[in-house]
């Protein structure tokens, strides 16, 4: 390869994944394949020295923890026998309310969640006996403040905080099989050719690493319980979510596809802006559009196959106006009693989340969108499901 190609080197990366952990068993699952495709694809984005950095070291993480979490497996063989509950599953478009209803739920101590500290480093070191605070709390709380600090755009419009419910979109894309980097940078060959691709390996790896979280739980004295999974990535691959979890129930968020679009256009575009030093404004809403459409699509017509008690449809207005009377018709749905106990917590949780910064505000126009063509890709979604979007502004 040439010396623009050379921090993306495959094989440079992989071995320095197993440097830095000093394993070379990486597991189960097939994963090298898509992360060729992807390495392959960033030596022509345009990225600027710090992007490739940062994007670089993020591949070298995943690989490390995947290395890592196959050690653990090794010595601990019982993580594989972890049986997971059925899960509650929240899904939607971004900005649809999926987090508030994922962070409400996760109050439940009934229920079990992915935190953003188990997020950001999912395998311990090796050794570590899970007895006292967890350090991985505290590097995740200095990843936090750091973020504030220098990335203030990115955590304004979606701040990972460590001790909050997060969704498990990181599994998807530590298999390399995910739009996560799409997302951040122009990938027009990966993200063309993911779109054909099986993701099955990545719902198998997903199904595994939380087995793994579950596992670690157990060694912390906590009682695993029925998870509570949030992820917008979902949506274009429920059948094989459903594979995966074949008893699960999805919680279905809504909202009028003007403001989503324009709302994953402006993360997109301050991502893209983090690693490169020119964002094609209009191309990134092009393609978000093109990829949501798509997505929205694809769970329709997965849903077809679905009986009603397996979906609870929640508009964002409904969820904003009356968060714990739309919570209580998930656990109806899956015959739960709301306990006191549990609408306390909620509660308590609704008083005391993190106050999150303004957003910027978002304007299709901006990405170079019609309020008009957005109505017309999402004429059939709009359609379907007019009773939760048709009061969204």
């Amino acid at each position: 390869m040439g010396n623009a190609s050379a921090p993306f080197d495959a094989a440079a990366i992989l071995a320095d994944a197993q440097r830095k952990e000093s394993l070379t068993d990486w597991g189960p699952g097939e994963f090298e394949r898509p992360l060729r495709v992807l390495l392959d694809d960033y030596p022509n984005a345009g990225l600027n020295d710090i992007g490739t950095y940062i994007l670089r070291s993020g591949i070298v993480h995943s690989l490390r923890m995947r290395l890592r979490t196959q050690e653990w497996v090794r010595r601990h063989p019982d993580i594989l026998a972890e049986r997971l509950a059925p899960p509650i599953v929240v899904v939607g478009m971004m900005r649809s309310g999926t987090t508030l209803l994922q962070r409400l739920l996760a109050a439940d101590p009934r229920f079990s969640c992915a935190y953003g500290w188990e997020v950001v480093e999912v395998a311990p070191k090796l050794g570590y006996r899970f007895d006292g605070l967890d350090p991985r709390i505290a590097i995740s709380e200095g990843r936090e403040a750091k973020s504030r600090e220098l990335a203030p755009d990115l955590f304004r419009i979606h701040p990972m905080y460590a001790r909050e419910a997060e969704e498990e979109i990181v599994f998807l894309a530590d298999a390399f099989l995910s739009h996560v980097p799409e997302s951040g940078a122009h990938l027009p060959h990966y993200r063309s050719w993911l779109d054909d691709q099986d993701f099955t390996p990545a719902y198998r790896h997903l199904h595994r690493m939380l087995q793994f979280l579950q596992w670690q739980k157990r060694q912390r004295g906590e009682q695993a319980q029925r998870w509570v999974l949030k992820s917008p990535a979902h949506l274009g691959y429920l059948d094989l979510l459903r594979t995966q979890f074949p008893e699960l129930h999805l919680v279905h968020m809504h909202r009028d596809p003007r403001t989503t679009i324009a709302s994953g256009a402006g993360l997109n575009a301050t991502l893209h802006a983090m690693h490169a030093d020119t964002v094609d404004l209009p191309r990134v809403g092009a393609q978000w559009l093109e990829r949501m459409g798509w997505t929205n699509d694809r769970a329709m017509t997965a849903r077809d196959g679905w009986g009603p008690e397996r979906v609870t449809d929640i508009g964002f207005d409904d969820a904003v106006a009356d968060p714990i009377g739309q919570v209580s018709r998930v656990y109806e749905a899956i015959g739960l009693t709301l306990t006191s106990h549990a609408e306390d917590a909620m509660r308590r949780w609704l008083r005391e989340r993190p106050r999150e910064p303004a957003r910027p505000p978002y304007g299709l126009k901006t990405y170079g969108l019609q309020p008009e063509l957005v109505d017309e890709r999402f004429s059939l979604y709009n359609k379907r499901f007019h009773e939760y979007t048709r009061r969204s502004q």
